[in-house]
């Protein structure tokens, strides 16, 4: 059976058209089906389209906000702090970049740290936007309101999958690496367990302290949690990832596990680093242009399958799903389908 294809400009306007139906303004609808499509178009299918039937039901109930702007806490020359008012997660991490990159080119680094977000989506999918501008940029997330990942040596869940990411600009593709500080993450035991499938390795551990590669055990009582990045023999590793991810979220943003659960969200961490007021521009390009060289020049651990940069396969599967038309997983058309009729909107044909 061959597997349907689908337009990648035909699939961002059904995002945006359902989220405006459903009252979204239309520069959110706009800025969220961007990233929402971006996630899949660089093979990040638990965070591109899979998210939207959720989304539109946050939308529904009111639990994610629609109208208005983030209200500023604090500012400084390079540093900025917004509450998020829950307002759509993918857009104002946007609009926070737009407020990041400026900073950086007048004082060297811009930061905007955002409470109350929602939840923001794909992480690799923000960065071309700054390493286009020349720009490195860090973002991470956590989310205070759940907990599926236990600290090291526990089985008591304490965090989320804590993501962190980097864009770092080259002469060419820019290097992108985009990890969870767990050994992986919840959207793909969920979609697994609703699947009945397992991880390709002992990523979870059991009520009992067992490892597993069946995320059932996430489900089941007494419930297991995600191991930390590293597992049982390094998961000190990722633990101290997640605290610090904690820090940079929910400690610099003044809101987080201290306070009330709010319902499905996120806490944000994005700064933005401008190479021209350190080494210099051409400078930096230099040495990230020879780390990539010799990267690439390893001799690879299995014949044929050379040493990639994080980042490059996502931006080959972009290009060629933009030419050829987007995979998405099965089942994402068929969950969108009760949307598209309830909010009277037309999907797209399959290529």
């Amino acid at each position: 059976m061959t597997t349907p294809r689908y337009d990648a400009s035909a699939l961002h306007n059904y995002a945006r058209d359902l989220l405006a139906a459903a009252g979204m303004p239309e520069d959110k609808a706009q800025g969220v089906a961007d990233i929402l499509i971006e996630g899949d178009l660089l093979g990040h299918t638990t965070h591109g389209l899979q998210l939207l039937p959720s989304y539109l039901r946050e939308v529904e109930s009111g639990s994610m906000n629609v109208e208005g702007q983030p209200h500023v806490i604090r500012e400084t020359p390079a540093a900025l702090t917004w509450d998020g008012r829950r307002l759509p997660g993918p857009w104002l991490v946007l609009e926070a970049m737009k407020k990041a990159v400026p900073m950086a080119k007048r004082c060297g680094t811009g930061t905007v740290v955002i409470r109350k977000s929602h939840h923001i989506a794909c992480l690799a999918a923000f960065h071309k936007r700054a390493t286009e501008q020349g720009m490195m940029m860090i973002l991470a997330s956590s989310d205070a309101n759940s907990a599926s990942v236990a600290p090291y040596g526990g089985l008591t869940p304490v965090f989320t999958p804590n993501p962190i990411s980097f864009g770092i600009p080259t002469s060419g593709t820019p290097i992108v690496t985009d990890i969870s500080t767990s050994a992986t993450t919840n959207g793909l035991t969920n979609r697994l367990h609703q699947e009945g499938g397992k991880l390709p390795a002992p990523w979870v551990i059991d009520g009992h302290g067992k490892p597993s590669n069946d995320p059932a055990v996430l489900f089941q009582e007494p419930k297991g949690t995600i191991l930390p990045l590293g597992g049982l023999d390094s998961g000190h590793k990722g633990y101290g990832l997640s605290l610090t991810v904690e820090a940079l979220t929910g400690g610099l943003a003044g809101f987080g596990r201290a306070d009330p659960k709010q319902g499905w969200g996120a806490t944000v961490f994005l700064q933005v680093l401008d190479p021209a007021a350190f080494g210099g521009s051409q400078e930096f390009v230099r040495q990230m242009d020879e780390v990539a060289r010799q990267c690439h020049a390893a001799k690879p651990a299995q014949e044929g399958r050379p040493v990639r940069l994080p980042g490059e396969k996502g931006f080959a599967l972009a290009k060629q799903q933009a030419a050829e038309g987007v995979v998405l997983h099965p089942g994402i058309m068929e969950a969108l389908k009760p949307w598209a009729e309830k909010l009277k909107v037309a999907a797209p044909a399959a290529l």
